[in-house]
């Protein structure tokens, strides 16, 4: 079997890469270029609102690069989750800013775009049939859970993407797709291995951060062989070795011999890593069917709207108080307020003691910390409710009286003005639930255009 190699340029479209190791990536002569562009990672927000989580002109930097060097040599190129989120709008974000390339650049080319988002009227049947499932920590999905949903995106894996590369086009567009699947559905296609391929994928999604030192912005490139991988960097000043690709291999999951996917998951028992000649190659990657083919749900809906204050302290005497002075100040906005700004949150994130991992912190103590940093989040019905929140924690919060207090001229120090921040819209993931079918491709559906034409 003839090797396969695959080119990743970046970790994520907009996160960029160093010319110099795209264009060595170009002379290894690959088969296909594919590339990542989306997480569901920075939270249900970008979702929700339908905004993308990456630059404008950061991602029309790298596509335009991407596309000339695939049109150059004439491969597919393949991207996933358009516009960080996969749902109609990103996928159409996504769509308009590689047509303004093609025409600042005199491109043509056949693209095919394939849709990710799903009718809620179709989830609430499924839903109803008992066809939806949660996944390990989340809750049973509800119908009024669902309903609240501003949209709904599902996962697909490499069987859209074969179908859309069959019909012969030069760029494949996809909408939120499960990672490894842009890089590995042609060549799986073309015959390769599935455990092998999905591996590499699984890799390759991320780019050189399978390097050492890693990076997300840079490129690898990845090869298929027969019963093998191998990965290798395109930048002289990284490498790959087993242990770096073998550290990636365990990426964002709890398991670190079983991976699932759509269809299956990728079996990692028999793995194993060798290095050569600056390669790494990877063998025993095994792919195991599930007994259901299901489709990974995602959903957000909007909770509210948010305003932040940030602050520091640098008072011993506070610093050993804060927890009482946080309690005394929650107090007084129940107080004040009671329900009539209807349901509200509201938060204080400790930067020095446990403002990264909060309620999960092993230690959360101040003792020996000379400062603090304090932000203050509220999050009310309406952005009106989450400014009066913040408004009137934060002023408590500067004024709140406490044992060994000195000075009455303020506790905090705002580093900004003004000090209170809009936040916008708050989403929450409500769906995050596995779909049973029957039909790997008939959710995501394919659409033929002419760009540039």
């Amino acid at each position: 079997m003839k090797e396969f190699r695959i080119l990743s340029p970046t970790a994520i479209l907009g996160y960029g890469f160093p010319i110099a190791s795209f264009e060595a990536g170009l002379a290894k002569k690959p088969h296909l270029i594919a590339v990542d562009a989306g997480s569901s990672d920075p939270g249900p927000y970008y979702l929700g609102e339908g905004v993308a989580f990456t630059d404008f002109g950061a991602v029309k930097r790298d596509l335009a690069l991407i596309l000339k060097g695939a049109l150059k040599l004439k491969i597919p190129l393949v991207i996933g989750t358009a516009g960080g989120s996969g749902g109609a709008p990103h996928l159409k974000w996504c769509q308009g800013i590689i047509e303004a390339i093609a025409k600042e650049e005199r491109m043509s080319f056949k693209m095919a775009i394939i849709g990710a988002e799903f009718d809620k009227g179709y989830l609430q049947e499924a839903l109803a049939e008992g066809i939806i499932s949660p996944l390990l920590g989340v809750g049973e999905l509800t119908p009024d859970g669902l309903g609240e949903a501003t949209r709904v995106v599902g996962q697909m894996g490499v069987e859209p993407f074969i179908k859309a590369l069959s019909l012969g086009p030069d760029v494949v567009l996809a909408g939120r797709a499960y990672d490894p699947a842009c890089f590995a559905s042609l060549p799986i296609s073309k015959g390769y291995d599935w455990g092998l391929a999905l591996h590499l994928g699984k890799i390759l999604e991320c780019a050189a951060i399978c390097c050492v030192p890693g990076s997300g912005s840079d490129c690898v490139l990845g090869t298929l062989g027969d019963g093998w991988f191998e990965v290798e960097p395109l930048n002289p000043f990284r490498a790959c070795t087993p242990a770096s690709v073998a550290a990636h291999t365990l990426y964002e999951k709890t398991d670190p011999y079983h991976l699932p996917g759509p269809g299956g998951s990728l079996d990692l028992t028999g793995c194993r890593f060798e290095a050569i000649d600056g390669k790494v190659r990877v063998t025993g990657s095994r792919f195991a069917l599930a007994k259901n083919y299901t489709i990974k749900l995602e959903g957000a809906r909007k909770i509210g709207c948010r305003t932040i204050s940030i602050a520091g302290c640098r008072d011993r005497a506070m610093i050993e108080n804060i927890q009482h002075i946080i309690d005394g100040v929650k107090a007084q906005v129940a107080d004040n307020f009671g329900k009539s700004l209807g349901d509200y949150f509201l938060d204080f994130i400790i930067y020095g003691r446990d403002g990264v991992m909060g309620r999960l912190e092993p230690t959360p103590q101040t003792a020996g910390c000379h400062e603090l940093g304090i932000i203050i989040e509220a999050v009310g019905n309406t952005q009106g409710a989450a400014d009066t929140l913040c408004s009137f924690a934060r002023s408590t919060m500067l004024h709140f009286g406490f044992e060994g207090r000195r000075s009455t001229a303020g506790n905090l120090a705002f580093p900004y003005s003004p000090s209170d921040f809009h936040g916008g819209n708050v989403y929450a993931f409500c769906c995050y639930h596995l779909l049973k079918t029957d039909d790997p491709t008939g959710f995501f559906p394919i659409e033929m255009v002419e760009v540039g034409s």
